[in-house]
């Protein structure tokens, strides 16, 4: 619209919060309780001239309003927000400093570390500011309907969505690495062969680059740094005339859905973009500083980081709890999406300091008609007191096994993990996962995932190489349980290539014959390597991007199979447990029996071996159906197994010893590093 002098608004509407056309003009609302004046700034449509300024009214909620006549979408806007600057008492009120509304649907500009951002500096931000854009878009699901994959079915495929595809050969060079490339029948073909129901996708809301990343000529690749939680990331927008990022963003979703795939996104509530005390003024420190964020008690200049990236967002108020809330609500009803990975999820449930299992976030997640019908998923830890929250999240929550990975890494590659451990790991970790009528699947298996070395390289690098990065190989885990098999890095020697295949077979095989939720990383099935660097955040580049000229087809073809397996045989993957805390993993009445080599069952002295790295699973299906056996040995040296009574014929072999129904009675020599599945 054209603004000119004259430009005035009208009393506007405290709800919904944000900016909303109505077919007449522009309501637009803020939530800032402890501000003194709001000013609406309108800009030309690049972002960059300020044409007006209009002042909004307060509520006694502390939220701001007003309705600007004539407005119509397209209408780029932001926000000074007047009020005391005082750190030491926890606000940051500036008004050279023009804000990006939290609720903005759509962002222009971005954030390039620029000094004139410190809520320090009076330099006038005006030109150089993110803002929002006003959006009315009428999209048409036509007959996407959500897959609802059941919880006990799930195969969760965790995904970069610009690695994923921008070397892919089959999609066009110009949308690869885009929100569209992931919508192409050739990736929609791919996913469905392999048998992924669910993908994660890393964060695709509106982020920002650190500002020491931006000087290095890096970029915050993985995206975990947001800055809108409305806003579809521009940089994944492939700009194609007659889309926005919105639209191409459902039609990514709705073609995904045409498959019967589920969308979960990965989501950062637990901290902002603006960093610490000495981070940008990008919108929510200049909005209201004390109510966005967790202030130290001691200090409240600083910043409670329990995120370990500067701050914490303060879901314990209700302004931000709402704001929270209304997010997740509209990327479900409004982007049609499947569920949500809640990144460091403790902060969210910190009203104070400590975390709570009754903490309002999940109370009101609980009676919420819409979000506690979808996927919810946590990364059970972050950095504050008592961080480590395994087991702890409320009823119908999933929630990542670190212990899962720990105790796979450790049990196929060092022998360091007992068979009491294993038992229990791959059986649904019921010591955790056992309370408040909780089942396996609650339990997300992975044994690599985004934040560490892929699969190939976890056989290949005794140590991380990540001097990419420009932080002198400091960044990253040095806690990896990884081994290069006798070689770091490329190998050379047969024996050394050979090992490495069985080994990334079998640690494959295990995640995905596991009860529980297993959970895929993206290039994984294909030996996909980052060449040792476990912390590729700021890699966007072919280190990062998905090789598909050069994928093992082979292993691709043995994941495939064994997902097929999983799917198809009810002994796999049944959602209950088998075990108690009391029965020494000894059950057969309960559908399973823990075997030794000569055919026995596993007894007391036998479990406390810890020398023993091998063993039988019998599993009992409830319908009746035939079993499956599983035979696994993470030894050096081969072992000889004693059958059950019967007739076996092998479905899956990490060795390639026998051959893919190939039929054994009586025993099997079973070669060192290998686990096989048979049924009778």
């Amino acid at each position: 619209m054209e603004t000119d002098s004259n430009t005035r608004l009208e009393p506007g509407k405290s709800s919904p919060l944000g900016a909303y056309w109505d077919g007449n003009g522009v309501n637009f609302s803020l939530a800032a309780p402890s501000a003194k004046a709001v000013t609406l700034c309108l800009f030309d449509e690049t972002g960059q001239e300020e044409l007006a300024q209009l002042s909004l009214n307060p509520s006694e909620e502390g939220i701001w309003s007003g309705y600007l006549p004539g407005g119509a979408p397209g209408l780029v806007y932001g926000y000074r927000v007047s009020g005391v600057y005082s750190p030491e008492k926890g606000q940051r009120f500036n008004d050279r400093k023009v804000l990006l509304d939290p609720y903005a649907r759509l962002i222009v500009g971005r954030y390039e570390g620029q000094d004139e951002f410190s809520d320090a500096s009076d330099t006038d931000t005006g030109a150089m500011a993110l803002k929002g854009r006003v959006i009315h878009e009428i999209y048409d699901w036509g007959d996407d309907v959500p897959p609802h994959v059941p919880s006990g079915q799930m195969i969760l495929y965790e995904l970069h969505l610009k690695g994923f595809t921008k070397r892919h050969p089959g999609i066009p060079e110009e949308i690869r690495g885009t929100y569209a490339a992931l919508a192409e029948p050739v990736i929609l073909d791919y996913l469905e062969k392999l048998g992924i129901t669910s993908v994660e996708l890393l964060p695709v809301f509106a982020m920002a680059d650190e500002a020491r990343l931006t000087r290095e000529g890096r970029v915050n690749y993985w995206g975990y740094n947001t800055i809108g939680f409305f806003a579809p990331e521009n940089r994944y927008w492939s700009g194609r005339p007659g889309t926005t990022p919105v639209s191409e963003f459902r039609d990514m979703v709705r073609a995904l859905h045409s498959r019967k795939i589920e969308v979960i996104l990965d989501v950062v509530y637990n901290h902002t973009a603006e960093g610490n005390e000495d981070g940008p003024t990008l919108s929510f420190k200049g909005i209201d500083n004390a109510m966005y964020y967790h202030l130290r008690p001691d200090n409240p200049a600083c910043y409670e980081n329990w995120s370990g990236c500067g701050n914490s967002l303060n879901l314990g108020h209700p302004h931000v709890l709402r704001m929270v809330m209304d997010s997740l609500r509209y990327w479900v009803t409004e982007m049609h999406v499947d569920g949500f990975r809640f990144d460091l999820a403790p902060t969210l449930a910190r009203e104070k300091r400590e975390y709570s299992i009754n903490a309002g976030f999940f109370r009101a997640i609980a009676g919420d008609p819409v979000l506690s019908r979808v996927k919810l998923i946590a990364e059970p830890w972050d950095l504050g007191p008592e961080g480590y929250q395994l087991g702890g999240f409320p009823f119908g929550w999933f929630e990542w096994n670190d212990k899962f990975r720990d105790c796979m890494r450790s049990f196929w590659l060092h022998q360091g993990s007992s068979l009491t451990e294993f038992a229990q790991r791959f059986m649904g970790s019921q010591d955790f996962f056992g309370a408040r009528e909780r089942l396996p699947a609650a339990s997300i298996n992975y044994v690599t995932s985004h934040d560490g070395f892929t699969m190939k390289d976890l056989v290949s690098y005794n140590h991380k190489h990540n001097e990419a990065n420009g932080e002198n190989n400091r960044d990253g885990s040095d806690h990896n349980l990884s081994w290069n098999c006798g070689e770091e890095g490329e190998a050379v020697l047969r024996e050394v290539i050979l090992r490495r295949e069985k080994l990334k077979r079998s640690l494959l095989a295990t995640l995905i014959l596991s009860q529980g939720t297993p959970m895929l990383v993206a290039g994984d099935e294909f030996g996909q390597t980052q060449n040792g660097n476990n912390n590729p955040y700021c890699q966007d580049n072919e280190l990062t991007w998905l090789n598909w000229e050069q994928a093992d087809t082979g292993l691709q073809d043995f994941v495939a199979q064994l997902i097929s397996l999983r799917k198809t045989h009810p002994a796999l993957g049944q959602n209950r447990w088998f075990t108690s805390e009391h029965s020494d993993f000894v059950m057969p009445d309960a559908g399973i029996r823990w075997l030794s080599p000569n055919g026995g069952d596993q007894l007391g002295r036998q479990w406390s071996n810890k020398r023993l790295f091998s063993m039988g699973i019998l599993i009992r299906a409830n319908d009746g159906s035939h079993p499956c056996l599983i035979l696994l040995n993470a030894s050096v040296q081969p072992v000889i197994f004693r059958l059950p009574p019967g007739r076996w014929k092998v479905l899956s072999d990490s060795s390639s010893t026998f051959e893919n129904g190939a039929n054994l009675e009586f025993q099997a020599l079973l070669p060192g590093h290998t686990i096989m599945l048979a049924v009778p």
